[in-house]
């Protein structure tokens, strides 16, 4: 029997792994004289960038389909692959067709990266988007909406149209339809892992990257009901919460290979520029949507390593996503050298030891192709939860 849901993930497939981002040229012919914005991971405002006719478009990197040649002559070896493989797509030319790019706060590394790509592409507009973290309205909130004019007067300078407040309401409207879409994805998860695998949820997820909320809301649309159609056989696995993913993606193939292991992967943080607002924005009568958007970072964050936690316990809100998703234990999965991941893990590991709460340890770079040990210390992990149990 045909999967109902296999035209909408080939469609899905085929956006995550096109590094020309054909998708992205055919989106400027038919919206002439529109910008195309690209950011790295992990946040940016993109309801902001399609209020003034924008397509924004994340930037992962080359992943394992791309040799690194050039990239490595501007980065020591001791960091993430990332940024290597992002300079390699720029001079290789696979982002000409972008006409901006916003890199957000999330380590030094990028901070790094957006002056490395002013000196190397000058033509291109170029923003580093400092994100707070103070989140008290009157500091946090004031300097947060002062950084988004600041880049929104960068893009009309290059061309975008100006900010409305309508033209904002409108994009957040929505992105809360494609945030309800992309809940329903995660809450199917919880539910049924065995009726949604993991890799086909980054997929639906990830592909959104390069959509505008309301195309991408379309093909969730779609991907939902096929989901939900498919025959579809339980399986008695150990069910894992993944994190540490949040910025450099791990290779496809490995997170198949987690799958294969025996472990259902019922939550992660792969794709957490999508998912880091939880969450509808409200909209309130009488307030700017600026503000609006302003305030759901400050009040509806996610938790991550990039984000300051202030007095919270270090660890809590891990507790409360393997509480609320029924998981067994934890896979930390972070990208060789990441700083903000690997510094983190400590505290989080701590909290879950604290909780008798099972978790194991897997490293990774983007381009990654032996996967088998990973596998065996995965299955190790699974059967290991099934034969003595986990649950908190």
């Amino acid at each position: 029997m045909s999967d109902p849901a296999e035209a909408s993930l080939q469609k899905a497939k085929e956006l995550v792994e096109d590094l020309d981002f054909k998708h992205v040229t055919s989106w400027k012919t038919e919206h002439p004289g529109a910008l195309v914005v690209g950011h790295l991971p992990i946040y940016v405002p993109r309801p902001l960038f399609e209020a003034m006719g924008c397509l924004p478009v994340t930037i992962f990197g080359g992943g394992d389909q791309l040799d690194v040649v050039r990239g490595d002559s501007f980065f020591q070896s001791y960091i993430c692959h990332l940024p290597r493989s992002t300079v390699e797509l720029g001079l290789r030319g696979s982002l000409d067709a972008f006409d901006a790019f916003v890199f957000p706060s999330t380590c030094d590394v990028i901070r790094n990266l957006s002056g490395m790509w002013k000196m190397l592409f000058p033509k291109k507009a170029v923003a580093y988007l400092d994100m707070p973290q103070n989140f008290s309205p009157e500091l946090g909130g004031r300097f947060y909406a002062a950084e988004l004019r600041r880049v929104a007067a960068m893009l009309v300078q290059s061309g975008a149209k100006p900010l409305t407040s309508e033209a904002l309401s409108l994009a957040i409207v929505h992105e809360n339809q494609r945030q309800a879409l992309l809940d329903e994805l995660q809450a199917l998860r919880t539910q049924e892992p065995w009726r949604i695998r993991a890799s086909e949820a980054y997929l639906a997820t990830r592909a959104g990257t390069q959509l505008a909320a309301s195309d991408h809301s379309t093909l969730l649309l779609e991907l939902l009901k096929g989901f939900r159609e498919r025959p579809a056989r339980a399986y008695d696995n150990a069910r894992v919460v993944v994190v540490g993913s949040f910025c450099e993606q791990p290779p496809f193939g490995l997170i198949r290979t987690l799958e294969q292991s025996g472990c259902d992967i019922v939550v992660d943080d792969f794709q957490l520029g999508l998912t880091a607002i939880r969450g509808p924005i409200p909209l309130r009568e009488g307030e700017e949507p600026l503000d609006s958007l302003v305030r759901a970072f400050l009040v509806q964050g996610t938790p991550t390593a990039c984000r300051y936690v202030g007095n919270a316990p270090k660890g809590q809100a891990l507790l409360t996503q393997i509480k609320q998703h029924r998981a067994d234990g934890v896979v930390f999965l972070a990208a060789s050298f990441c700083d903000p991941a690997l510094l983190d893990q400590p505290m989080l590991e701590k909290a879950l030891d604290d909780a008798k709460v099972p978790h194991t340890s897997v490293k990774f770079s983007e381009n990654t192709a032996q996967f088998q040990p990973v596998r065996e210390q995965a299955g190790a992990f699974g059967d290991s939860l099934k034969l003595w149990g986990g649950r908190p």
